[in-house]
């Protein structure tokens, strides 16, 4: 198949990074890149390993004259989040992703692109693989399951790794050094379902919410978005109050780091309101179109007939969901008082999926400060704490301290300045890094994270900018070739 990517530069990049792109690599389904990964390391004869959590780490020994600099890690992850409109038709399991060029960005259609964290491992592969590079001793360590789970830099052991410093290839704005980030936890809510036949004279509507941005749960939490379950649910909220309706089937959102972007319920009402709760509904849809239309302004709700359902939630499950998710808290709780424009604390409201015995509703919380962090998730357990709902919190994992006097930050600032003529943005970020867990494991190791500007991430409009990826790697390489010796 002809690579739509072969005239940009670097070449053997978007070369290798278009070949991510053919193999699937769902989280937790990462097999087949994972394969991919090990047979092209032994191919090119570089030591590899696999750990008992599926992490790959390939090492590459140091150019000639630079054997005594210190080691450096290159870091990414090997999974990516699938994210589509529900109107494409692609199956994430078996399909490739077709990346494409419009204007300055590659995007892919109507699904994500997965330059997070495609363009790292890319990155990772083209240098392993150049000759023409200087550099010290290399290891590239591709985690798993970064984007639901943690579950590589969870299990990463001790002893694993040889390098002094850590390059995390990650991050997604050009011109910035991240040396920090939040750290995070999910909570999950399990609402018990009741059902009841629906009563005779009712007349079946789908309500689809679609047209929302989304984006990533860290990154985008402070841009004033609209969140599909947020704006269902008020739908509901206010329909509720002035009709008789039955709820059969809440949808929407998927992903526990990612905003949701659309959604639809089935609902039923009596055959002698539909006229009135038409005109209703109108007026609802406009005002919260009206209140989204600066930051969010592609929002569509439509209302369809469906066939009448059989059974319907009791109206004591409805109100107590209806009442619960408009009570839940969702966005931006504190903003740093120390690094301004930084968010400090968030939540997000990010699925509500209904079953034959529960309806599950899954949140995630961030911060920067631990026990914040178990605040805001005590926070929204205690809402549905009060309808008698199932509460579990995961594990979570921590965030990343920065260090004000790292070596390696230092150094990237200094010779990006040189490079570009301008001096990087230096700060931390809101999303999770795999950094924090990783410093757990090897707290000696020197950080730092950069990468080119990505925008929309963990949605179909995923894109990466063209020019930043030149950027991207000329910084990284001139990196590798001034890291100091031991």
């Amino acid at each position: 198949m002809e690579n739509p990517l072969s005239n940009l530069k670097p070449e053997r990049l978007w070369y290798y990074f278009n070949e991510i792109c053919q193999i699937p690599r769902p989280s937790k389904k990462e097999e087949r890149i994972r394969e991919y990964l090990i047979n092209w390391g032994k191919s090119h004869n570089l030591e590899t390993l696999t750990d008992k959590v599926g992490n790959v780490l390939i090492r590459k020994p140091a150019s000639p004259g630079f054997e005594k600099r210190k080691t450096v890690v290159l870091q990414s992850h090997m999974d990516m989040v699938c994210e589509k409109n529900s109107d494409v038709i692609f199956n994430f399991d078996t399909d490739a992703i077709l990346p494409r060029i419009e204007g300055e960005w590659v995007i892919a259609t109507g699904t994500t692109l997965g330059a997070d964290n495609g363009i790292g491992i890319a990155t990772q592969l083209a240098i392993l693989e150049a000759i023409n590079i200087d550099h010290g001793p290399i290891e590239c360590l591709i985690t798993t399951d970064e984007e639901t789970g943690l579950t590589g830099a969870f299990g990463l052991q001790s002893g694993f790794l040889e390098a002094d410093i850590l390059i995390n290839l990650d991050s997604e704005d050009d011109g910035e050094l991240f040396i920090g980030c939040a750290g995070g936890k999910d909570t999950v809510i399990n609402l018990p379902a009741a059902w009841e036949p629906l009563p005779a004279n009712y007349t079946g509507y789908k309500i689809n919410v679609a047209g929302l941005k989304g984006g990533h749960s860290g990154d985008d939490i402070n841009k004033g978005l609209g969140n599909a379950n947020k704006v269902l649910n008020r739908l509901l909220w206010y329909t509720s109050k002035e009709f008789d309706i039955k709820l059969s089937l809440f949808d929407a959102g998927n992903l526990r780091n990612a905003i949701a972007r659309e959604g639809y319920a089935i609902i039923s009402i009596p055959e002698n309101e539909t006229e009135h709760f038409n005109i209703y509904i109108k007026k609802l849809i406009t005002d919260i179109q009206n209140e989204l239309q600066y930051t969010d302004n592609g929002l569509t709700v439509k209302l369809t007939s469906v066939e009448k359902p059989e059974k319907v939630l009791t109206k004591d499950v409805r109100d107590k969901l209806i009442n619960s998710l408009y009570a839940c808290p969702h966005g931006v709780i504190a903003m740093s008082p120390v690094l301004p424009g930084l968010v400090e604390t968030s939540t997000n409201l990010a699925s509500v999926k209904t079953n034959e015995h529960t309806i599950i509703i899954t949140t995630s919380q961030r911060s920067s400060i631990e026990s914040a962090k178990d605040d805001v998730a005590n926070m929204v357990a205690s809402v549905f704490q009060t309808v008698g709902a199932e509460i579990k919190h995961g594990e979570g994992y921590p965030g990343w301290t920065p260090n004000p006097t790292s070596e390696i930050v230092e150094l990237t600032s200094k010779l990006y300045e040189k490079r570009f003529g301008l001096v990087p943005i230096v700060r931390a970020i809101h999303a999770g890094l795999e950094c924090g867990l990783i410093g757990e494991k090897y707290p000696a190791l020197d950080m730092v994270s950069f990468g080119p500007t990505i925008r929309s991430p963990h949605s179909p409009d995923e894109r990466i900018n063209i020019e930043t990826v030149d950027r991207f790697w000329k910084l990284t390489l001139d990196v590798l070739i001034e890291i100091p010796a031991k």
